[in-house]
This record gives C-alpha cells, sequence and structure tokens, in this order.
C-alpha cells in the first residue's frame, strides 16, 4: 500500500562455513548440477542432444514468437514511459546524496563492453549484408536484393535487432534492481525485482527458481556471444599467421584451435575477474572502448565514410518512423510461400535476437545496476538505451556500409559477401589496404576482439557468483570464480565442438524463454514499486532504506 513503507529486507539463507561460504547452497548448487548436466550431455550423447535441442527449437519457434515479439515491446514501452514522465524519472536509483561511483565515460564504457561489444565486431558487416541481399521487402517483392534501392531496408532491420529493442531488455532488468536494491537495500539478484509482487515469499523456493533460471539464462547468453566471438577470434588469428591448423577445409574452426582459444579467453578472463569490478574489468573495459573508437576513425579516414553517414541519418529515419509498427509486427507460416518465408526469416533473426537479448539481460542488467548506482531513472534510461543504440547505429553505418559501399561501387565483388561472418571484417581490410597494412588492422581487431572476450567473460563471472551469494557484491573466493569460469569454457566448447553455433543458439532460445516470463514480471514491478513510490513521496511516507 502507498501509505506503507515498502518491503526492506529480503534475507536470503547463505552458508555460514565450509566450501559454500556466503552462497546460496540452493542456487549454487542446482544451477551447477543444470549446467554439467548440459555440458556431459552435449558431449556424451551428442547425436541425441542435438535431435532433442533441435525438436525443441522447433516448437518454441513456432508456439512462441509472437510472445517473444510482444514481450520485448512490452520492455521498451516500461523503460521509456518511467524516464519520460517527470513523477518517475526523476527518483534515484539509490539513497538521497547517493554520486554515480564511475565517470561517464567510464560507465559507458563498461556498459557497451558488456553489453554488445563481441556482437558488434561480428555483426556490423555481417548483418548489413546480410540484409543488404535479403529482408522481408525482398521476400515481399518490394526491393531487389543486392541493389542500391536496398541499402535503406538493410539498415532499418539491423537496426531493429541492435538498438533501441536491445538495449530495453537490459536496462529494464538493471532499473529493477538498481532502484530495488540502491533504494530500499534488497539484495542485488534477480528475485528482488519482484519484491513488489511476491513480497517476503521471495526470500523462499520461488526465490530460488528465479535466481537459478537467471543463472541458467546467464551462462547460455554469456556462451552465444562468446561461441561468435571465439569464431571471429579463430579467424583473426589464422588471418595474421599463427596456422592454417586453425581451420579446417570448410573454413570452421576446428576442434584444436577451439580449445586453443578458449584457454586464452577464459584463463585471462578468470585472473580479470579475479581482481573485480574496479581493477581489472574497468581497466579492460576502458582499453577496448579506446581501439573501438580508434578502429571507427580508421573506417572513417579509409572506408565509405559518405556513404556510411548517409546510411546512418536515412537508416535512422526510416527505423524510428517504422519503430511503432515493427515493435508488434508478427508472422505467422499461412501455407504460402511468401507468407512461410516471412515467418522463417522472423524466426531466424527478430526471434533469435529478442531471445539472445533475453537470454544476456540477467548478465547484462546486474553488471548495469552494479554500475549506475546514484543516477537518476532518466539519466540511466537514457544512457543505458539511448547512447549504446547510437554507437551501434554508427558502427553498422561506417563500418558495414563500407562494405556494401565497396561490394555495391567498389569492385570487391564477392570478397567480402563471399566470406563467412566470422570473416568479413578482415576480407574487408584486405580489399581496402595492402598486404602489410591490412595484416596490422587484423592484429588490432584481435587485440580489441580479446578484450571484448574477456571484459565480457569475466563480468559474466562475477555476475554469476553475485547472483549465487543472494545479492553480496563483495569478494567472492577463488574457486567459485574458477569453477564458473571453466564452466563457461566447457559449455562454449562442447556446444561449438558438437554442433557449431546452432547448438548454443538453440540452447540459447530455450533458455531464454523461462526468463522472458521473470523479465515481463520484473516490468510490472518495478511499475507498481515506482508509481506507489511517488505517492509514498507526497503522502510523506518513507520510500527508501534509511541507514543507520
Amino acid at each position: 500500500m502507498a501509505n506503507e513503507p515498502p518491503l526492506m529486507e529480503l534475507p536470503i539463507k547463505v552458508a555460514d562455513g565450509g566450501f559454500y561460504d556466503g552462497f546460496s547452497k540452493d542456487v549454487t548448487i542446482t544451477a551447477k548440477i543444470l549446467i554439467g548436466a548440459l555440458i556431459i550431455w552435449a558431449v556424451a550423447f551428442p547425436q541425441n542432444a542435438a535431435g532433442i535441442l533441435n525438436g525443441l527449437n522447433s516448437f518454441l519457434l513456432a508456439n512462441f514468437a509472437t510472445w517473444y515479439i510482444w514481450v520485448v515491446a512490452f520492455f521498451i514501452l516500461v523503460c521509456v514511459v518511467l524516464a519520460i514522465l517527470p513523477s518517475t524519472g526523476r527518483l534515484r536509483m539509490g539513497l538521497p546524496g547517493d554520486e554515480p561511483e564511475f565517470s561517464n565515460f567510464s560507465w559507458f564504457s563498461m556498459m557497451f563492453g558488456a553489453g554488445i561489444g563481441i556482437g558488434m565486431l561480428t555483426f556490423a558487416t555481417a548483418e548489413p549484408m546480410y540484409h543488404f541481399a535479403n529482408n522481408p521487402e525482398v521476400i515481399q517483392g518490394l526491393a531487389e536484393g543486392s541493389t542500391a534501392e536496398n541499402v535503406r531496408n538493410a539498415y532499418k532491420w539491423s537496426f531493429l535487432h541492435w538498438g533501441f529493442s536491445a538495449w530495453a531488455c537490459y536496462a529494464l532488468v538493471g532499473l529493477s534492481l538498481g532502484y530495488f536494491s540502491y533504494r530500499r537495500n534488497l539484495p542485488l539478484t534477480i528475485r528482488s525485482g519482484l519484491s513488489p509482487l511476491f513480497g517476503s515469499r521471495l526470500s523462499g523456493p520461488l526465490g530460488h527458481i528465479i535466481d537459478i533460471v537467471a543463472v541458467v539464462a546467464t551462462v547460455l547468453g554469456v556462451a552465444q556471444t562468446l561461441g561468435f566471438g571465439v569464431e571471429q577470434f579463430v579467424a583473426g588469428m589464422h588471418r595474421i599467421g599463427v596456422g592454417d591448423w586453425l581451420l579446417n577445409a570448410d573454413g570452421k574452426a576446428t576442434t584444436s584451435a577451439i580449445i586453443f582459444a578458449l584457454l586464452i579467453i577464459m584463463g585471462a578472463s578468470t585472473l580479470s575477474a579475479l581482481s573485480g569490478v574496479g581493477k581489472g574489468i574497468k581497466w579492460l573495459s576502458n582499453i577496448n572502448m579506446g581501439l573501438s573508437f580508434f578502429l571507427l576513425a580508421f573506417f572513417l579516414i579509409f572506408g565509405s565514410a559518405l556513404f556510411g553517414l548517409q546510411a546512418l541519418f536515412v537508416g535512422l529515419f526510416d527505423y524510428v518512423v517504422a519503430l511503432p509498427g515493427l515493435l508488434f509486427k508478427v508472422w505467422r507460416p499461412d501455407g504460402t510461400e511468401t507468407g512461410d518465408a516471412l515467418a522463417g526469416w522472423q524466426g531466424g533473426w527478430s526471434v533469435f535476437y529478442w531471445a539472445w537479448w533475453i537470454a544476456f539481460a540477467p548478465f547484462v542488467g546486474v553488471f548495469l545496476a552494479r554500475i549506475s548506482r546514484g543516477r537518476t531513472v532518466r539519466e540511466y534510461v537514457l544512457g543505458a538505451i539511448i547512447i549504446p543504440s547510437v554507437m551501434c547505429f554508427v558502427w553498422f553505418t561506417i563500418v558495414g556500409g563500407t562494405a556494401i559501399d565497396l561490394t555495391l561501387n567498389g569492385g570487391a565483388g564477392d570478397a567480402i559477401s563471399g566470406a563467412g561472418q566470422q570473416s568479413q571484417l578482415f576480407a574487408m581490410l584486405d580489399v581496402i589496404l595492402s598486404s602489410g597494412f591490412a595484416w596490422v588492422m587484423a592484429v588490432i581487431v584481435v587485440v580489441l576482439l580479446l578484450t571484448y572476450l574477456v571484459t565480457s567473460a569475466d563480468s559474466a563471472v562475477l555476475i554469476v557468483n553475485t547472483i549465487n551469494s543472494g545479492g553480496n557484491e563483495g569478494p567472492k573466493r577463488r574457486p567459485h570464480i574458477i569453477f564458473w569460469g571453466v564452466a563457461l569454457a566447457l559449455v562454449v566448447g562442447a556446444l561449438l565442438i558438437v554442433g557449431g553455433l546452432g547448438a548454443i543458439q538453440t540452447a540459447m532460445v530455450i533458455g531464454a524463454l523461462p526468463f522472458s516470463f521473470v523479465m515481463a514480471l520484473m516490468g510490472v514491478a518495478l511499475i507498481k514499486g515506482i508509481v506507489r513510490d511517488g505517492r509514498r513521496e507526497n503522502l510523506g511516507v518513507q520510500s527508501v532504506h534509511v541507514e543507520e
């Protein structure tokens, strides 16, 4: 009720000694069993695992596509409404007088590096190139693929997948946790975001289940991101001359290459995670942000800057105008060639992306909350949705626009479009530069990719342990950091070796579904909690935790 103070205590039972000292055994052990079972299943019974995962994936795409489309639209609406309303936008994620812990540059660097950095390197070239050749307008006969008239459509769909929708998923979870944890002193864990709906019952089994679902979704969502990154990292090492043993005859990463890459990535990320957010992760985030701007500046100077800037402004206009319709548009199979093709395209692209962002949301959301204390709701939403989205748009148009322009007007032929998505960025560098300079730039891309991979992996390990410890943000015991680093590497490696990226994608889509329902409830709880806090302030009722 608005005339009573909100819930400000949510005790979570954790072990007070032994190996699991400080951790919730119910959450930690169950999550370890589930992830361990997935690894063993994928390695010991690869054909059975592939068959069952593919069957479940087909069932989910056929029956939950509408849910994924509409629930992500709901996330955007919740964030936007809470930010623009004066009474809610001014509320602070923290106590009165709290100031942000990190500078705006470090805040944005950590947020961007953990959220989309790896995928951006892979897809800034690959996705515009794909949609340039095929998209719903091409399927419906409204445009011709791989022609100048299809450039605008390519960016409209690329922006849809990597823009406001993606960051709204992250922002919703981060806003919910930051608001309830830092204003009401509730634990920084997923269950706290549902406190206005379920209250003290979240201390028991219901809360444990919610956190377990979040841990599993996080591991699978990060595994999807690392899977893309590992393949591009291997392609980059091959490009700079590490050895032909990295790729097989089909241009795919070999088993030895995957293991080699994961040893480097997860070894470095575990060391970084042991140093904490304020040291290793912050340091790496600032490095990869600096390298990102350097790479972007390179394409502005040596790439198709004018073509890219035109695509940026025109594509952004098309995207914003079409967004209200795109958010709720669902294509269903209707037995016609066009209808089935549109439904298949949406399932393979939009639904896949919404599942990926949802699975990634507990990780990025907890991380965003962790680094955003002291910021207002409006400042947080604008910072967490608008700024990273615009940065993605710039990358996709400058880098991807260069690839399209070279293919369309620059005589690149199929040198870029014919390469695998993990190799297209390197192929474009070979077209633009002489072999020596292309090698130097490839080395820079590989280093940048490694910093993004390490930042995402070490952040994920820390966030998983934060959830497992009932929201404790303090130092975690080394064995648990090492365990989750190894487990994450094994999930990525096992699924890549058994079925490639398709196996990781299928597992991720399945794992994201339960958490999508949790996120929907978090949106409802956030609205209820913030609206009631506004009423409490008007009535003079305590709405924030008072430190003793």
